[in-house]
């Protein structure tokens, strides 16, 4: 175990080389074999569990929190997204979202460039990420909606999960669901199952605060919708509405 140097504030390479060497202690080849194989894309895992991770993140994060500025977790989100394995990346985005309070406008550019760098390479690293960094971004700029919306017509298949994972715990307040169904709509005809799959699933929390918006919407949309869509977008409904809903959008 790599121990802090608490007599002086670790900077971000410093806590990054922590970070990396805890992991490692923590590594299951076992675990490791199985959380890759979870994935249709290739990742690397160290086989810590979720909760390790967490509290690991928690830790450091406590650490450096009442002397560090958000640039100096941006920097560190930085380094750790460059990592091979999950567990890295996650802890670096979730030392990031400690400092939510404090996310300015400059978070925009850096989130899209690791999106689109590649640097979150899977949907399990694109929706934590979107849960502890970009929601909380988009609730304290809420300008920013719109050009997050702009993102769903990005070639990058994360950048354009990302643009609606974004949106997922807003719209499950009952926030920005103008945009969500606007979004929604726009990737109807993108063929990939991760993005259909975000979609229901963003349709799911959006209709946690207004069903009958939801249901009217699906109605509306009917065959144009991916069953996948529908089939997430519908799984709080009553049975009945799910098979009745599941019946009136069918292509004829």
């Amino acid at each position: 175990m790599t121990p802090l140097n608490t007599r002086k504030t670790p900077n971000p390479q410093a806590i990054a080389r922590t970070a990396r060497a805890r992991l490692r202690a923590l590594a299951d080849p076992a675990k490791a074999a199985g959380a890759e194989r979870y994935f249709k894309e290739t990742v690397k895992c160290f086989g810590a569990s979720s909760a390790e991770v967490r509290a690991l993140a928690a830790e450091l994060g406590l650490c450096v929190r009442a002397s560090w500025t958000v640039e100096d977790a941006v920097a560190l989100c930085d380094i750790l997204l460059r990592e091979k394995e999950l567990e890295a990346k996650a802890v670096g985005f979730l030392i990031l979202g400690r400092f939510k309070n404090s996310f300015g406008p400059g978070l925009f550019s850096e989130a899209k460039r690791w999106l689109a760098g590649n640097l979150l390479d899977n949907w399990a690293s694109v929706d934590v990420f979107c849960s502890e960094v970009m929601s909380p971004f988009l609730e304290k700029h809420p300008a920013f909606a719109e050009r997050i919306k702009t993102w769903a017509r990005h070639p990058n298949r994360w950048v354009k999960r990302a643009s609606l994972v974004s949106f997922v715990a807003p719209a499950r307040r009952g926030r920005f669901l103008d945009a969500v169904y606007e979004i929604s709509s726009s990737v109807f005809d993108v063929d990939d199952d991760l993005i259909h799959k975000a979609t229901g699933w963003l349709l799911r929390e959006a209709g946690k605060t207004d069903p009958a918006r939801l249901e009217k919407f699906l109605l509306a949309r009917g065959p144009s919708l991916p069953r996948t869509t529908l089939r997430y977008a519908i799984e709080r409904f009553p049975e009945a509405k799910r098979k009745a809903l599941l019946k009136k959008t069918k292509s004829p």
